[in-house]
């Protein structure tokens, strides 16, 4: 990390209290107050007011225990259950990459449409108008997103395949030795 970006990052510091205490504003916080940074896309980091231990993640995902656990969750059950499945097992990078690209692909095409809607009538959509408009335009953007999805399984599958043959290949090149037929004459 730069030392320019380090120097505009914000500071939050959590202290044994489980209490939050932004050093830009010189006042403790809620996490509510944390996820207005994140919404307002500030840059910050939390860290343990006496170890300096980074604990940014755990932060982030305690907001996202909230969200879930209030409202409507955007986890299903079998989901967060999959995705369980894959901590510890040989795929846990590539997964987490693979969420992450998903991800920004899915913000990108929301950033573009965002932006030509905008054009269209000279001003950026609210939350109000996205909801507005995902009640009308929800089975035009469900099967968008299952034909994203679509191809996102299917180059999923292909990387698989190609991780599987070149495996194949390098340990192709190892002599193993064959157990010898077996000779058991009855």
């Amino acid at each position: 990390m730069s030392s320019a970006k380090k120097s505009t990052e914000r500071l939050i510091k959590k202290y044994p209290n489980r209490r939050l205490y932004d050093t830009q504003t010189s006042s403790y916080i809620t996490l509510t107050d944390v996820k207005q940074l994140v919404l307002d896309a500030e840059d910050f980091t939390v860290v343990d007011a006496k170890s300096n231990e980074d604990l940014t993640r755990s932060i982030l995902l305690q907001i996202i225990l909230e969200e879930e656990a209030s409202g409507a969750p955007m986890f299903s059950t079998d989901m967060l259950a999959q995705i369980i499945r894959y901590y510890g097992h040989a795929m846990q990078g590539m997964m987490g990459s693979y969420l992450e690209k998903n991800i920004q692909a899915f913000t990108e095409i929301q950033r573009k449409f965002t932006a030509s809607a905008a054009n269209l009538d000279g001003k950026a959509f609210s939350p109000e108008m996205w909801t507005q408009f995902m009640n009308v335009q929800a089975p035009i953007m469900q099967g968008m997103m299952n034909n994203y999805i679509d191809q996102s399984k299917s180059l999923f599958v292909q990387m698989q395949e190609q991780m599987q043959n070149q495996s194949k290949n390098l340990f192709s090149a190892f002599p193993f030795m064959t157990p010898p037929p077996s000779n058991d004459k009855k």
